[in-house]
């Protein structure tokens, strides 16, 4: 009103003045202040106010009397009615109030029968007088911008000093003895949510207190009242309020407390704890100390409950997720976990009622039925090798050849001995000396036996195949002229219309297999060839490989066999009957879980 008043007379032939200010909560402007009488009813510039306030410029708008409405009536009833001359004419020129991009109102003046130049002179003296507002709205500005400075600095210091503690406990309380001190409270408490209700963790100036002791009761309640309402409580407050705030107006009556202000601690916007400050003298929490209190709760929460829940034991971890678990599932919401759970429980129903085929897989290797081994017939060397493994032979067809040099020999050398034996006995049988009859007669059957055994081994140097079938192991050509022992195994070789699978069942699954049983077999050379099998013999000899006991069954393999080689190698699975498919799946992991046990049991 000041300031109207100061502008107002500098200005001619302005009979009347408004000053809007805002905008409110709602976003909307209102009148401040009138010139020159308060209780002036000023309306008929509102929409003067309106253009200057959507525009953001300086507006003038004429008024004439023959203009209808409402505004020439109220510009009649304001200059007189009994006045000569022309058609009167009056100006609302509205100027708006803007600081840095924000409006903050517009002041409006009705001036008389101005000229362009009295016009153009308004609205340079408004704007110059403008100056005093703007610089009073700057400074307000800057009053908010300092009290938020100095709250975010005080929270700062808040959040410190929770992070420098490392236990739970000595950051609460060095959190509540931090404000009690800052914001004058004679008391300070904290507390945490613990199964849907708060348990005070911390109180200010008291390192140790008892929970039952109805003061900590008191503040508990209060603290529960919060969590509840999920909302910052500040008591006293208006008597229509204070009906559902009983735990604060209690304690403020316990514990003659002219002030209480209780502000939640947020994590993930949920509410895990409480600060409730008190004052026993002193004023009451303004609006700046309770938004502090509010910023506190949003910054403090986080960090104060992660060092909680850091604290809980294995034990507690387990407990509180599997409520949550139980919440999330019977509790409301969440209905994405109760139609995982619904799957999950069909697909474990399914699982325990659904009876399938079981079979035991195991490693799996091709042999031929009948497997013959070609070893060197006496001690040589090898002069020739005309197959190796994997090579088809016929019957009779020769596979290697011995050196058959110093058999020849030898068969040369007993031929002349036994020659001259002859001679010999036939010169002794002309004297008739039987003494060198016998003599002779033994030197010739010694002869004969070399000469047969030379003969022999000549017959043997080369080396055949007993049967049709293919070569498994050998291969000499690399080995010309080596040097063999007798006995020595130089080929093996498998028939091609009969073989045997091999399989190497682990300990664990051993018991299952039984004679008589049958399979299914894929070898890695043709997958897409599933043969059949059944099971001849089960040897009661385990083997180990990889740490893994093994137990070698022999099966038969049913149907032609044209394309298998002994050697291919896959992957055999014998049926042992029907079994449930949870216990299909589940059944190594318990074997495995008794068989631990029962090793640590006493």
């Amino acid at each position: 009103m000041s300031w109207l008043a100061i502008l107002c007379p500098q200005i001619e032939r302005v009979s009347g003045a408004l000053l809007v200010l805002g905008p409110d909560q709602d976003g909307g402007f209102s009148a401040a202040a009138v010139w020159p009488d308060v209780s002036r009813n000023m309306q008929y510039l509102g929409s003067t106010a309106e253009k200057a306030l959507k525009e953001r410029r300086g507006i003038v708008d004429q008024v004439f009397k023959e203009r209808r409405g409402v505004v020439e009536k109220v510009a009649v009833e304001r200059r007189g009615q009994g006045r000569a001359g022309g058609a009167p004419k009056s100006a609302f020129v509205g100027y708006p109030i803007e600081v840095s991009g924000v409006l903050h109102g517009a002041v409006i003046l009705d001036i008389e029968n101005p000229s362009e130049q009295e016009l153009q002179r308004a609205l340079r003296l408004m704007h110059w007088g403008s100056a005093w507002l703007i610089d009073r709205f700057r400074q307000q500005t800057l009053d908010v911008y300092a009290a938020r400075l100095e709250r975010l600095s005080l929270a700062s210091d808040l959040v410190a000093t929770a992070v420098q503690e490392y236990q739970f406990g000595a950051s609460a309380l060095a959190v509540v003895n931090e404000l009690a001190a800052r914001l004058e409270c004679d008391r300070v408490s904290l507390g945490c949510e613990k199964s849907g209700c708060i348990e005070v963790k911390a109180i200010s100036d008291t390192a140790k207190f008892d929970r039952k002791a109805n003061l900590v009761r008191h503040i508990g309640d209060a603290m529960d009242e919060v969590l509840d309402l999920d909302a910052v409580i500040v008591y006293p407050v208006a008597d229509e309020e204070a009906l559902g705030l009983l735990a604060h107006a209690e304690l403020a009556t316990e514990l003659r407390d002219v002030a209480v202000c209780s502000v939640p601690l947020i994590d993930g916007g949920e509410v895990v704890g409480v600060i409730t400050l008190e004052r026993t003298q002193g004023v009451r929490f303004s609006a700046e100390e309770v938004s502090l209190c509010e910023t506190t709760g949003l910054l403090l929460g986080p960090i104060l409950w992660l060092k909680l829940q850091n604290e809980r034991s294995a034990l507690q971890r387990l407990r509180e997720a599997f409520s949550r678990g139980t919440q999330a599932l019977f509790g409301p919401r969440h209905s994405g976990v109760k139609l995982i759970a619904l799957v999950v429980a069909l697909i474990i129903v399914f699982f325990s009622l659904y009876q399938t085929d079981y079979r035991v897989s195991s490693k799996a290797v091709v042999e031929g039925a009948l497997q013959r081994a070609v070893a060197a017939p006496y001690d040589g060397y090898i002069a020739e090798g005309q197959v190796r493994a994997g090579d088809t032979v016929k019957k009779g067809q020769v596979l290697c050849r011995l050196d058959e040099r110093d058999l020849k020999l030898d068969q040369i050398r007993w031929a002349s001995e036994h020659a001259q034996a002859e001679r010999r006995f036939r010169q002794a049988l002309a004297q008739q000396d039987r003494t060198a009859m016998t003599i002779a007669q033994a030197q010739i059957d010694q002869a004969q036996a070399q000469l047969s055994l030379a003969e022999e081994k000549l017959a043997r140097a080369t080396l055949t195949a007993p049967f049709d079938g293919i070569v498994v192991s050998g291969d000499l050509r690399q080995l010309l002229g080596s040097p063999v022992e007798q006995g020595r195994v130089l080929f093996e070789i498998a028939p091609l219309d009969t073989y045997r699978v091999i399989l190497n069942v682990d300990e664990r699954d051993i018991s299952q297999i039984e004679v008589g049983q049958t399979g299914s077999l894929a070898l890695s050379g043709i997958p897409y060839n599933v043969m059949h099998f059944a099971v001849k013999q089960v040897t009661p000899v385990s083997t180990s490989q990889d740490g893994t006991n093994y137990f070698r069954v022999e099966a038969q393999i049913d149907g032609p066999a044209d394309r298998l080689r002994p050697g291919m190698e896959g992957v055999g699975k014998v049926s042992v009957g029907e079994r449930k498919l949870i216990w299909i799946f589940t059944h190594s992991l318990v074997d495995w879980f008794r068989l631990w046990s029962w090793k640590w049991m006493p």
